[in-house]
């Protein structure tokens, strides 16, 4: 607490005998994944490189977790630091298999987050990946589909990015046509100087710009689609600009600057401008509260197609958490919605199913007809 400097000294003197008798269990480092200017901080950890022994590890470290607290469920949640982007490669990590083979082998790109996941999956513990890089690779999907185990992610959507997602929304819908989307951050807390190096950086920059995708591919009317003629994969796009500086000077406390470049009629121009300063990690930290006790609800829905089917659970990748994510993980060959209002609509009429409530309607047509 006291070298993060988050909490007010006086709250930090009151938790000292509370937090005094939490001591954490040892995490995984490969120096590969993170900035190299952590490894100072990497002082309880795994020791060796054996993958395997890894996954097994934190397998005992849930099952041992969960007998010592008398638990009927353990739900583990990423909040380490970004890592760099595992590169997806046949026969490594494609398939659950091939991932299995890879871990047992000790492969180099098999990821801090991705072992943990794997332990998850294999304890029937839902894991939610709170950070940008690709944990969930392919192989990992088919595993947690194939254990009929709970994931969720990817890449906590607190404060910038939940604006984004609104703002963008709104000008699009409203016919105003955004040309450029410009995203400034400076924050010097352990995030900031994680991020700092590129391939961190790369992990951060992916889940940021993908924000406003569904909502530009909604709108072909201002936006020209995707010329499938000319190999084109993407369509008329707005330019879209991520920069993030570390500033050890304002600690926790994030500086987020955004500038919107729009079309309007007849050529002319519309700039909003937005200038936001929060506490990073007093923003993040409902949020995994949030996420832990909705990823555990959900393990307890069951559903069935018909009267004389069996129940069965919710499938694997939990989606209906996106609200709270930047860059929401779905089922394979599904639509990403990364629009607010469609993600929180979701979450709260699948809530009112499971209730037996009436999903509301704003069709209104009582009040608008005689």
């Amino acid at each position: 607490m006291d070298r993060a400097q988050v909490l007010d000294w006086d709250l930090q003197r009151q938790l000292i005998p509370m937090m005094a008798e939490i001591r954490p269990l040892p995490s995984i480092y490969y120096p590969d994944f993170i900035a190299a200017n952590q490894s100072e901080r990497a002082d309880n950890v795994i020791p060796g490189n054996d993958k395997q022994a890894h996954v097994e590890h934190i397998r005992r470290d849930i099952r041992e977790f969960k007998a010592q607290h008398g638990l009927d469920r353990v739900v583990v949640f990423w909040t380490a630091n970004t890592e760099r982007y595992s590169a997806i490669i046949p026969g490594v990590n494609d398939t659950a298999d091939a991932l299995l083979k890879s871990i047992r082998e000790s492969h180099s790109e098999v990821s801090p987050s991705t072992v943990f996941a794997v332990a998850s999956i294999l304890e029937d513990a839902p894991f939610i990946n709170g950070a940008p890089q690709n944990t969930f690779v392919p192989g990992c999907i088919e595993l947690a589909e194939r254990h009929k185990a709970f994931i969720g992610g990817d890449d906590l959507k607190s404060g910038q990015t939940k604006i984004k997602s609104v703002l963008a929304e709104y000008l699009v819908n409203a016919g105003i046509k955004p040309l450029s989307i410009a995203s400034y951050n400076h924050l010097g807390n352990n995030d900031g100087r994680n991020l700092s190096q590129e391939a961190q950086f790369k992990s951060k920059e992916i889940s940021k710009s993908s924000v406003v995708d569904d909502m530009v591919d909604a709108n072909r009317l201002l936006y020209r689609p995707a010329d499938a003629a000319k190999g084109e994969k993407k369509g008329e796009h707005p330019d879209h600009l991520v920069v993030i500086k570390y500033v050890p000077a304002v600690g926790d406390s994030k500086r987020a600057i955004d500038e919107y470049n729009s079309e309007i009629m007849m050529g002319g121009r519309n700039t909003l401008g937005i200038f936001n300063t929060c506490e990073d990690s007093l923003l993040a930290t409902p949020l995994i509260l949030d996420l832990t006790i909705l990823a555990e609800l959900l393990t307890r829905v069951q559903y069935r197609r018909g009267s004389n089917d069996e129940f069965q659970p919710l499938y694997s990748v939990l989606s209906l958490l996106s609200y709270m994510l930047k860059a929401p993980l779905v089922k394979p060959g599904t639509e990403v919605v990364n629009s607010l209002n469609r993600q929180r609509q979701a979450l709260e009429s699948f809530l009112k199913a499971c209730l037996g409530l009436a999903n509301e309607s704003d069709l209104l047509l009582e009040t608008r007809v005689w």
